[in-house]
């Protein structure tokens, strides 16, 4: 009986631990938690704040603390289609992207409920505001200015919520249909117009090449035309010098001599009327006075003179 009551106390003991050990881990995963280096738990203590922790291993007292966690990495929210109507009462479809970062864990949790239906709504109605004051031809060339009001504005009001908006960025405008055919057809009159500048401009490059390939053409023949005409002049200049001089150790019988070889040709031409010169009789006399005194040579002396 002994023995049995030991058993039994033994029993009841070994029971406990058990029970006291489960108790122990079920606390210990509940007490420990594990935030990353990019995540951040705000710790309410029955309701109140009692401020961030983590990253790394983070303790807390089950059912007395209730952690939330806060991502902060940046993110961004889509805003579906707007329809918003321009200064010139156009209706444009326009959807966008906002891009945020948590920078104050505790007022993104304790400032707003909802932090992007909250960015969503304020972006809209702003968005509203700033399309309103700009015609509907300035939207595309204003993106840039768009995005920056959007920013600015959102940053505002999202400052308090201990978040940041860091870029604000337009994905896609859709304007009306009528406009969309106006801006095809106008764009289309656009780059026919560029073609037909660009054919004139192709046309009058070329004209002017052609011309100025002419002009350097007559010049370069122009060039050689007057080298050419001078090279003749310095050859006939030489000619007529190298004559001059041969001519001054000619006598008077070697030109007899070369004028009946003249007078031969021409007798030989086919022509039936020959011009003499007033200085062809001067040159006569020569040639009669070496006739008469071959002559008288001839009939005085045996040996007539060469």
């Amino acid at each position: 009986m002994l023995f049995l009551d030991q058993v039994a106390a033994v029993s009841a003991s070994l029971i406990g631990a058990i029970v006291a050990l489960i108790v122990i881990i079920i606390f210990l995963a509940y007490s420990i938690r594990i935030v990353r280096e990019y995540e951040r738990l705000v710790v309410f203590r029955f309701g109140r704040v009692i401020g961030e922790k983590g990253p790394g291993i983070v303790f807390i007292i089950p059912i007395v603390d209730v952690p939330k966690k806060v991502d902060l990495r940046e993110r961004y929210i889509t805003v579906p289609h707007q329809t918003c109507i321009t200064k010139d009462n156009a209706p444009v479809d326009i959807d966008f992207l906002i891009y945020t970062k948590v920078f104050n864990a505790t007022d993104s949790v304790v400032q707003v409920q909802n932090f992007e239906g909250a960015a969503t709504g304020i972006a809209t109605t702003t968005l509203r505001a700033v399309i309103g004051d700009i015609q509907l031809d300035e939207i595309l060339a204003k993106r840039d200015t768009i995005n920056a009001i959007l920013r600015s504005k959102l940053d505002e009001v999202t400052a308090r919520w201990g978040v940041k908006v860091s870029s604000v960025e337009i994905r896609e405008i859709i304007p009306p249909k009528d406009v969309q055919d106006a801006m095809i057809k106008q764009m289309s009159a656009e780059r026919n117009r560029r073609a037909v500048v660009i054919e004139a401009d192709g046309k009058k490059t070329a004209t002017v090449t052609v011309a100025e390939g002419d002009k350097q053409s007559e010049i370069l023949r122009a060039e050689g035309d007057k080298q050419a005409a001078i090279l003749r002049a310095e050859g006939l200049a030489t000619a007529l010098k190298t004559i001059s001089e041969a001519a001054k150790t000619i006598d008077a019988k070697t030109m007899t001599l070369q004028y009946f070889d003249a007078l031969k040709q021409l007798g030989s031409s086919p022509s039936t009327k020959y011009i003499f010169p007033m200085e062809f009789v001067s040159m006569l006399k020569p040639i009669s006075d070496f006739v008469r005194e071959y002559t008288e040579a001839e009939q005085g002396s045996p040996n007539p003179p060469k």
